[in-house]
């Protein structure tokens, strides 16, 4: 087909197109051919231009922007700060000049008398803080201990009263060691008294 006979094609197709139509013009295959030119009616919008469905809210939050939720107030978030914001600002920016301060100071007296005072300290502070950690520790240790033997001691006591019933070996030897959990229970609590007072 030549470029005069796709003309008149296309000039026979455009005079019998209606109100509102439109003649898409032939194009070109990657063979090198032509395709028919495509009358399109009034009204009709290809499927490659149909716009995706959005619903409402989703509409609604595209208008919005970045305006921020419904109600939002941006002027409001400008308001000048209060007195008392303002002092507190104040506050924290004293503490922390205070802090960089102390810093240099600590700094400064450590290098002056040679490091000594500084590792002096430390040690002591380290020493007191494990004595005073081991001591809570040991209470604990105790407490639990005197609990365990205190219910070891009721529930025997509870096997020694019901004795005219038939023991078990087991339950006879926890009768033997009655006596024994009962001295190291007052040992334990002599302990703990020490402890305490100390």
């Amino acid at each position: 087909m030549s470029d005069e006979e796709r003309n008149k094609q296309i000039a026979e197709l455009t005079k019998t197109l209606k109100e509102g139509e439109r003649l898409l013009g032939p194009t070109k295959r990657p063979d090198g051919t032509l395709r028919k030119p495509i009358r399109i009616r009034a009204g009709y919008t290809p499927q490659d231009e149909v716009p995706i469905y959005q619903p409402k809210p989703a509409l609604l939050k595209k208008e919005m922007g970045s305006a921020g939720p419904p109600g939002y107030d941006p002027d409001a978030d400008a308001r000048p700060k209060t007195k008392s914001v303002k002092r507190n600002e104040r506050k924290k920016e004293k503490r922390l000049q205070a802090a960089v301060e102390k810093d240099k100071n600590v700094e400064g007296d450590a290098s002056e008398d040679g490091g000594k005072k500084e590792s002096v300290e430390a040690l002591s502070t380290l020493v007191n803080d494990l004595s005073v950690e081991d001591s809570t520790q040991q209470v604990q240790d105790v407490d639990k201990r005197i609990r365990a033997l205190k219910k070891k001691i009721r529930l025997t006591e509870a096997l020694e009263q019901r004795s005219d019933q038939d023991l078990k070996p087991e339950q006879l030897e926890k009768l033997a060691k009655l006596e024994d959990w009962r001295r190291e229970l007052k040992q334990l609590e002599d302990e703990k008294t020490e402890t305490t007072v100390s």
